[in-house]
């Protein structure tokens, strides 16, 4: 006899986020996997908006096995942790909540998930309607160019992989043995799922689609993407089995790119040919970009948006490098006053 109530408790933190909360929400009604298979368990981080009116209203229709919890403002690490104490299903999973959720979401985790296992993750994605930036995004963070496939978007990869806290699993029981997310602003998933890999396998299942609206503007996303490059050394800080050789790779290209632009300042006529075929990489990865997502305006943002997320992952990454490995300082978050502005 099954000891759990039932197959998946689905675990969404959440912080002044009430339009993309309904989203989720609504996506989540509309899963083809029965109702009965799942709960769902908002955990509101000391929002001030509206979250808690909309959400009890939810918990009145009775459309969903939802329930809602409220905490101080502690971050999104403590939050999981709030869910996971109230969770009753096998599995626990979380996603984000400024995603949406495609429709056999969970009945493509349940049909993959035939024997048990540790832990899963599936891969996120943009919809047709979402921004050329929030697309051209997508492509930089998806891409196995650019990324090694170490995200889940692609089939292939060059890395082991950590599912993310946009989208991943872990049964109840392997918490119960090593424990929730720790205390790291940036990374806890990576490091929670460095633990959940200890307890046996971990699997990914590229159909359980979220569809993830990432940052929304070229700054926010240089940010993230920054505290992304401090967060690996604070993980390698931890266990050195989590820093892998293709997060080097930003940095030297960082490197390369920063060398490149002091050289062509002093040098122009000789580097130029090398600059402008740099360009016409970035130009035939805005093209692909165009059939990618069938979108002739992700054009325009492409050739800017893969640099960014290499200069700023590299920054963070380097900067970390040397302050934790090379001197010895302290842990550092990178951004953290107005992350989200």
């Amino acid at each position: 006899m099954n000891k759990f109530p039932c197959r998946f408790s689905v675990i969404v933190p959440t912080f002044n986020r009430l339009d993309e909360i309904r989203e989720l929400l609504f996506s989540l009604e509309k899963q083809t996997l029965s109702k009965e298979a799942f709960e769902i368990i908002i955990v509101d981080d000391g929002s001030t908006d509206a979250t808690e009116d909309f959400i009890n209203g939810l918990i009145e229709k009775k459309n969903l096995n939802l329930s809602f919890y409220k905490q101080d403002h502690k971050g999104p690490g403590p939050a999981r942790n709030t869910g996971m104490e109230h969770a009753k299903g096998e599995y626990y999973i979380f996603v984000d909540s400024d995603c949406i959720a495609d429709e056999n979401w969970l009945k493509a985790y349940d049909d993959a998930i035939t024997e048990p296992v540790a832990g899963f993750g599936g891969p996120d994605k943009v919809r047709s309607d979402f921004s050329p930036l929030q697309k051209a995004i997508d492509y930089s963070m998806t891409s196995f160019i650019t990324t090694g496939g170490i995200r889940g978007s692609s089939k292939k990869k060059i890395s082991k992989y950590y599912p993310r806290s946009f989208n991943m699993g872990v049964h109840a029981d392997v918490v119960k043995k090593i424990g929730g997310f720790g205390t790291l602003r940036h990374g806890q998933d990576i490091e929670f799922t460095h633990r959940i890999r200890s307890q046996g396998k971990t699997v990914k299942v590229i159909d359980a689609i979220v569809f993830h609206k990432r940052r929304t503007s070229i700054w926010r996303f240089f940010k993230q993407v920054y505290n992304w490059g401090v967060a690996r050394i604070n993980l390698y800080k931890i266990d050195k089995g989590m820093l892998e050789p293709i997060h080097f790779f930003p940095f030297l290209g960082t490197s390369i790119i920063l060398a490149f632009l002091i050289c062509l300042a002093i040098w122009p006529g000789a580097l130029w040919p090398v600059f402008l075929a740099g360009i016409g990489v970035l130009i035939l990865m805005a093209v692909h970009g165009i059939f990618k997502y069938k979108d002739i305006r992700v054009f325009f943002y492409i050739p800017f948006v893969v640099p960014i997320q290499i200069l700023g992952y590299g920054l963070g990454f380097g900067g970390a490098l040397i302050r934790r490995v090379i001197f010895g300082g302290r842990e550092r978050s990178g951004f953290v006053k107005n992350y989200y502005k």
